[in-house]
């Protein structure tokens, strides 16, 4: 896997690149390929590749952040850890949000112990609250287009909270139709980060492309360029 031309920032302390849809992090418990097997190409002349400072689901696209060297993963670790990092999302849902904006404040705990990392709203759980605002519907009302902003960083936050407000996001193959054969791919994609690594600095941002399997349900829902960022 070719990462460089997917590489969206680069300074000494970190890189952000623009994960393809598709590809885990890194390698789970049965192996198989990882998007860390490629990181050595990200070296740039240091003695270690990067290494992931915060993880995107193995189906979910855009801004991943990496860390160069030790130091700057302890500090991107605490920024992330303390809510610091500014992340958007972008998604398509089945379903028609009443509103055009809310937030979505609602405990988050595992579905069970044989499920891995499968979640589910419970009271019990952890704090998670995820703001977010239509940009746009079908003509049939059936998707909507969807930016979040989530401000804990739970796993699986915005699809669990999708799921719960009434419209899952669309190919979600956990909480939504994408169990089903001949289901799309998941519509959830990291669309910008911003982090603020250096304190008295404008923190570093990012923005990624939508991926090409979900620029068909975006021009449903009126998205037309990336003049609508």
């Amino acid at each position: 896997m070719d990462l460089l031309p997917r590489l969206l920032h680069r300074d000494g302390l970190m890189l952000i690149i623009d994960k393809p849809a598709g590809v885990a992090v890194h390698r789970g418990p049965k192996g198989g390929p990882s998007l860390e097997d490629a990181f050595d190409q990200l070296r740039f002349g240091l003695p270690r590749p990067p290494a992931l400072a915060h993880r995107l689901d193995k189906d979910t696209s855009g801004c991943l952040v990496l860390g160069r060297h030790r130091k700057a993963l302890e500090r991107l670790g605490r920024l992330f850890k303390s809510g610091r990092v500014g992340k958007t999302y972008w998604a398509v849902v089945e379903g028609a949000p009443a509103g055009e904006q809310g937030e979505i404040d609602l405990a988050l705990g595992r579905l069970d112990a044989g499920r891995g990392w499968w979640m589910r709203p419970d009271p019990l759980g952890l704090p998670a609250r995820t703001s977010w605002r239509v940009l746009g519907r079908s003509a049939d009302s059936a998707l909507a287009f969807i930016e979040f902003t989530p401000h804990t960083g739970r796993t699986h936050q915005i699809r669990v909270h999708s799921q719960a407000m009434g419209w899952p996001i669309l190919g979600d193959p956990i909480y939504g139709s994408g169990r089903r054969e001949g289901a799309p791919p998941l519509h959830l994609h990291a669309r910008a980060v911003s982090v603020p690594m250096q304190d008295g600095k404008p923190p570093v941002e990012a923005l990624a492309a939508p991926p090409p399997h979900m620029a068909e349900a975006l021009y449903a829902c009126g998205w037309r360029s990336e003049a609508q960022a």
